[in-house]
């Protein structure tokens, strides 16, 4: 019973978990491997799953724990590389930041609340679905993620019909 049970989770879970896991990472083989791994955690704790009151949520959040795991584990490695290359920063020549690396250097929730929101032009609810929180989270996220991510590329905002947005 308990595998038939899995068995039908995993075949109505995997593609999701695959694609959540490249959303957040970028990377293919990487998002297999995290579905992989995620499906594992959830088989370890089948009982908590099923008790669970959205037991795909249950596996989404360990998708996104797994993922801001390996990602953290990425920028530390990357860090690791390149320390003997580093020069001081000198403060009178701006720095210059792209997107890619902007994101990176938002939380985690906000970081994939506004990938999913404008780069993949999901809904809220959608977004609040893939990542298992509420469409209240998920707008607070993206609206401060938003905002941050225009602090660190140095842009303006703007009031457009009593929105703050970004120019």
């Amino acid at each position: 019973m308990r595998e038939a049970a899995f068995r039908a989770y995993f075949e109505d879970q995997h593609d999701s978990f695959s694609r959540l896991a490249y959303l957040l990472t970028g990377d293919v083989s990487v998002a297999d491997d995290l579905a992989a791994d995620a499906l594992t955690e959830v088989w370890r704790h089948w009982d908590r799953v099923v008790a669970a009151e959205h037991p795909a949520a249950y596996g989404r959040g360990i998708v996104t724990n797994l993922a801001r795991q390996w990602v953290r584990r990425q920028q530390r490695e990357r860090l690791r590389l390149l320390e003997p290359f580093r020069r001081a920063p000198e403060s009178d020549i701006p720095a210059v930041l792209d997107v890619r690396s902007a994101l990176r250097r938002l939380p985690h929730r906000r970081r994939a609340c506004v990938v999913l929101r404008y780069a993949f032009d999901l809904s809220e609810r959608e977004v609040a679905g893939i990542l298992g929180i509420s469409v209240g989270a998920v707008k607070s996220s993206t609206s401060r993620g938003a905002k941050q991510l225009t602090g660190l590329l140095g842009g303006d905002t703007t009031l457009i019909d009593g929105w703050e947005t970004a120019q």
